[in-house]
């Protein structure tokens, strides 16, 4: 493919990054000559957000910036939003696809993080090393080895068997863990795995339960006090998932009960917005548990993964209209044209729209090269190559196409 200039000056597309993104990102624009990239190192408030996005292009935000229909309101010309994290939910995707801003983020790039750490954490807790530590920094010697186990011969029970519950499967396998798994659709085992057929018979039969669901309205409270009576006695439980799974106070009388044994948790229903905040949960000062603030995935190759991939995806999706891996904008993977102008029409999915598109063209005899459709229940995306000589005209007419979103010429 020759190489292919952006008819929109890159001089004058603005890049906001949110929440300290790795500079891998931000080199990956900077390297292709946009140099307009700006880099904060917090999120920000909904009204913050709406007076930052007026003039921004790209949105670069992880797990905190809150992205409200109000800000996408005030981002008149957003094109697109990277979240370079696991999920979405952090972002109004509605919103989002009724304005045709597609959205991205890094699915895996973090997986093999948040694995290591369970398997990591599942030692420390059936070792219960957290207590003996604690107590050796306050100068008590607890040398012995009462209710202190081998991961090896007891049985994992993971919630949630995707990209990171499979590969903490596959670790946990070579630790010797037999490894049980509840998922609420059927999913192929890897190694020895198997799928239960309930989450209390999960539960009851688990020596460690490690959650990895995402936040939805079924999932909310999963785990609370009618679940939790069904745990076996002296059972872990691990959420390095999502805040809103468990109900922390349940857990804690749980824990201080003895029916549980230990627990770590690194994500909660309410987190301070930036570092040095008060932090506050039912589970300080118990006894076996590890608390962390949000850093399953924060190592340092996660965050350099997750740079490369999100804005790879931004990239692709800026220069060369490429939506695969988008969640609001239907995904195309695009050919490159040669001889012709690329034109970007994101169109509300009502019957008429692409006879309409054609017909606008048609009538002014603008040739058609190449053209490519994708919908969603929301919205259509249309992808024209055109000759060079009429593309300008050719996107004035689109612009004036019943049910039009948004229109870009690419190059």
């Amino acid at each position: 493919m020759s190489k292919q200039s952006t008819s929109y000056p890159k001089e004058k597309i603005n890049i906001l990054f949110l929440e300290n993104i790795s500079d891998k990102a931000v080199q990956h624009f900077k390297n292709n000559g946009y140099t307009n990239v700006k880099k904060l190192s917090g999120a920000l408030s909904e009204d913050e957000l709406i007076a930052a996005v007026k003039n921004v292009h790209l949105l670069g935000i992880r797990s905190k910036t809150q992205i409200t229909e109000k800000v996408l309101e005030a981002a008149t010309k957003l094109q697109a939003i990277g979240c370079f994290c696991i999920g979405v939910n952090q972002v109004n995707l509605k919103a989002a696809t009724k304005r045709g801003v597609a959205v991205f983020n890094a699915p895996y790039s973090n997986t093999r993080s948040v694995a290591e750490l369970v398997i990591a954490l599942s030692v420390l807790l059936i070792r219960k090393i957290v207590d003996k530590n604690k107590a050796a920094h306050e100068g008590i010697w607890q040398k012995d080895a009462k209710g202190s186990f081998e991961l090896r011969g007891k049985t994992l029970g993971i919630i949630g068997y995707g990209n990171i519950g499979s590969q903490v499967s596959v670790l946990a396998e070579a630790f010797g863990m037999k490894v049980n798994f509840y998922d609420v659709e059927t999913k192929l085992p890897l190694g020895n795995a198997s799928q239960g057929k309930s989450l209390k018979e999960l539960v009851a039969t688990s020596d460690v339960i490690s959650l990895h669901v995402p936040e939805t309205a079924q999932t909310k409270n999963l785990v609370n006090k009618s679940l939790i009576k069904n745990f076996k006695p002296g059972s872990i439980l691990i959420n390095y998932a999502r805040g809103e799974v468990v109900d922390l106070k349940a857990l804690s009388v749980a824990l201080k009960e003895g029916l549980i044994s230990g627990a770590a948790i690194d994500v909660f229903p309410w987190e301070p917005e930036k570092n040095g905040d008060r932090f506050e949960t039912p589970l300080q000062g118990l006894s076996n548990v590890i608390l962390t603030p949000h850093i399953g995935g924060s190592t340092e190759e996660a965050q350099q993964n997750i740079g490369e991939d999100v804005s790879a995806k931004l990239f692709n999706y800026l220069e060369r209209g490429i939506t695969t891996g988008s969640h609001t904008v239907p995904p195309i993977s695009l050919p490159p044209v040669e001889g012709g102008h690329r034109i970007l029409h994101i169109h509300k999915n009502v019957p008429g729209v692409l006879s309409a598109i054609n017909t606008q063209l048609s009538n002014h005899n603008i040739n058609i090269l190449g053209q490519y459709l994708k919908t969603n229940d929301e919205i259509g995306y249309v992808v024209l190559d055109v000759d060079k000589k009429l593309s300008n005209q050719a996107l004035e007419l689109l612009k004036q196409v019943k049910e039009t979103i948004k229109v870009r010429m690419l190059y």
